[in-house]
């Protein structure tokens, strides 16, 4: 448990998208959790009330955007506002999972680009800096016009596999986007390499085109950042098990698994999926998927965010 000397303005907030986290996170830190009322009116219209004074506070307010992320994202709204009329010092939204992180550019004409449309969201209803974790693109960061720190996983998974290490080692990026986190992951593991050729011929389908790099033999740990419907995990797993690899693995963050996606990894030659709690856990239990903590993490980086520390220097 990490124990601070944290000052009495130090005060953590959650809404309702994941409070389970939120009191890891707090736990750690060795406080209580801020009295914060988040309710419905009759008509659907979100209804906050702070409970307790935060005039001159450092205030984070916990809450991933996921599903329903609409529901999610205006609670975050609605909150930040609350904090900022009441006067705090400073108001972190802390978003384990950033919704609508998907749509971060133009991939068509005439479409949206909706990160950038939460970010300006969350910025204008009075956010003086956001925390988030595995981000799907790196340039979201600079939708903001106030400070973000990116967070990681990758420590943690790779705390559990550099224990239980598999022998003849590769990890494998499922797309070319992904390759950079591959190659981190891959480099601490002192594993080779391995990326997909995948084309989406429409949205949540994928088509494995070609494998470069050798999984023939292998023990293979598939590394991204989101599965949602597990699509394309289920569908890069069966391939690299085809051409040979002994057993098949993946690592993914934010493990949305909406849909049938639960089924898919069931029914899929994976062996493990590994993803972490900054999603709730309201999916269908499965043997196949371990959840492993990050509240940690958060509860550090909010440490050193209160403190004035580095918060790069954890990744190192």
């Amino acid at each position: 448990m990490i124990r601070c000397e944290c000052s009495k303005d130090l005060k953590v907030f959650t809404c309702n998208a994941n409070r389970p986290l939120a009191e890891k996170i707090a736990k750690h830190l060795g406080i209580e959790l801020g009295a914060l009322r988040v309710e419905r009116f009759a008509d659907g219209e979100v209804d906050v009330q702070v409970l307790e004074s935060v005039r001159g506070a450092d205030c984070y307010i916990i809450q991933p955007t996921c599903s329903p992320a609409n529901e999610n994202l205006m609670e975050l709204l609605v909150a930040i506002d609350a904090m900022r009329r009441a006067s705090a010092g400073r108001i972190t939204a802390v978003i384990p999972y950033f919704g609508y992180a998907r749509a971060d550019r133009k991939s068509g004409p005439r479409v949206p680009i909706t990160a950038k449309l939460v970010s300006n969201l969350i910025t204008v209803a009075g956010a003086d800096r956001v925390m988030s974790m595995d981000l799907h693109a790196g340039q979201i960061q600079g939708f903001f016009d106030i400070p973000v720190d990116h967070l990681r996983a990758r420590g943690v998974f790779l705390e559990y596999f550099l224990k239980n290490k598999p022998k003849d080692l590769v990890v494998v990026s499922p797309d070319v986007g992904g390759v950079e986190r591959a190659r981190q992951f891959a480099a601490r593991m002192d594993a080779g390499l391995v990326i997909i050729d995948k084309r989406r011929p429409k949205p949540n389908e994928a088509v494995v085109y070609n494998i470069i790099g050798d999984v023939k033999d292998k023990t293979v740990i598939i590394v991204d950042d989101i599965v949602d419907t597990a699509g394309t995990l289920s569908v890069v797993a069966n391939k690299v098990k085809a051409d040979g690899a002994k057993k098949v693995y993946a690592v993914c963050t934010h493990g949305v698994l909406s849909r049938d996606g639960v089924d898919k990894v069931e029914h899929s030659a994976i062996e493990k999926l590994f993803v972490t709690d900054t999603l709730p856990e309201t999916r269908k239990p499965s043997k196949k998927i371990q959840v492993l903590s990050i509240s940690h993490v958060f509860a550090e980086a909010i440490k050193r965010n209160h403190d004035g520390s580095s918060i790069s220097e954890m990744f190192k």
